[in-house]
């Protein structure tokens, strides 16, 4: 590197492109204690695209136990000022009989020029109904059912340094939607919301987005936000006029020059308003892209119409190759009443400890597996393909 290709190199840059000085991952194991006569691919070391596809057998609250595969397609750059770009998809079929099929999709064109970004879901699902609000009981035996078919999709156009905004549709669809519910007196809120046995919203999404953070696999430091405003509309085929803001925001510490230890914050906020959004599509726990909000609690274990979300991560090496680290989270959420959807109730906290395991050094890609508590006995074990957030 010249002197010059140097002196472009920020203090940012430098921090979120380090590596400990000797950095290994599951292949690195692999070739030197089990497959000892074959030799890693040299191409696998060079910027490119750098995939991590595992069969899986997975355990959540929500699933069961799962079977299916776990994907992170990476697409690294030279250019330490280019963000890497992923594909992220975990299809599985639960204890539950649950039919899970989602697609996540991060591209960032060349120069970071453009950001293509994607959502696609496909669930035959079923999922405990807990009621709606800060108070929603945990000893409820109510179920919902139903098919879901998600479609998201934006394009982004940088008009400054790492400041970006875009257009894009949004569609949720689900159908078959039917309650089975067993402890009416302690849970009727599906019911008195508005009982549907299918909706639809459907409509523009207009987003601004400021990103320095370069690798969303596991950023090393620098500022992620982003705001989503989603317009559901009649003529574009939603059952109703409503609209929704999301406001998320993640900043990511650096406290040592080699990366060994990182302080990340996330704040996210989920407001409905202009009209009633349906159920299924009201913020909850466990219900943004990745269903990582939450870590604590089983997936809509809360539910309302206006969400307030903060999550502080410490993580840190615990093996000086990098091939084996740790993490410590608390988080807190809190929803507006039901049926005041002005008011903020009680504070929801939740925390835990974790492990990350490097699956890939080249994408910098950790296998995240977090052990989590909330209130009232929640607990529970939460997998992830790449840092929470």
């Amino acid at each position: 590197m010249g002197q010059s290709d140097s002196a472009r190199l920020t203090k940012h840059d430098r921090q979120e492109t380090s590596r400990p000085d000797s950095s290994a991952d599951v292949w690195d194991v692999y070739y030197q204690f089990i497959n000892r006569k074959g030799h890693r691919p040299i191409e696998s070391s060079q910027a490119g695209f750098h995939p991590s596809i595992f069969p899986e057998l997975a355990y959540s609250i929500q699933t069961g136990l799962a079977v299916g595969i776990s994907a992170n397609l990476s697409f690294t750059s030279a250019d330490p000022e280019q963000n890497t770009s992923t594909i992220v998809t975990t299809p599985q079929y639960t204890q539950y009989q649950q039919v899970i099929v989602p697609v996540v999709v991060n591209i960032w064109t060349k120069g970071n020029r453009y950001n293509i970004i994607s959502d696609w879901r496909y669930y035959d699902y079923s999922a405990d109904n807990f009621g709606l609000g800060n108070n929603s009981r945990a000893d409820v035996n109510d179920r919902l059912y139903y098919s879901y078919l998600r479609l998201s999709q934006s394009v982004l156009r940088q008009v400054a340094p790492n400041f970006s905004v875009g257009i894009g549709y949004a569609l949720d669809y689900h159908w078959h939607v039917r309650e089975e519910n067993s402890t009416p007196q302690l849970n009727d809120d599906f019911q008195r919301y508005g009982s549907i046995d299918h909706s639809v919203s459907s409509g523009p999404t207009f987003s601004m987005q400021y990103t320095n953070r370069r690798n969303p696999n596991n950023p090393q430091s620098g500022f992620f936000g982003s705001v989503v405003f989603r317009d559901n509309l009649q003529w574009f085929g939603s059952d109703q006029n409503w609209q929704s803001v999301i406001a998320d925001f993640r900043r990511y510490v650096p406290l040592s020059d080699n990366g060994r230890h990182i302080l990340a914050f996330w704040s996210m906020n989920w407001l409905t308003f202009g009209g009633q959004a349906p159920y299924l599509d009201l913020p909850s726990t466990g219900w943004d892209t990745y269903s990582n909000i939450g870590r604590g609690y089983t997936q809509g274990r809360f539910r309302g119409r206006n969400l307030v979300y903060l999550e502080t991560e410490y993580r840190t090496l615990l093996l000086s190759n990098g091939l084996l680290g740790g993490v410590i989270f608390a988080n807190m959420q809190t929803y507006s009443d039901y049926p005041n959807s002005n008011h903020f109730g009680k504070l929801l906290p939740g925390g835990g400890v974790g492990l990350r395991l490097k699956v890939n050094k080249h994408s910098n890609l950790n296998l995240a597996i977090d052990y989590g508590f909330g209130i009232g006995g929640s607990k529970g074990l939460f997998l992830n393909l790449g840092e929470v957030f």
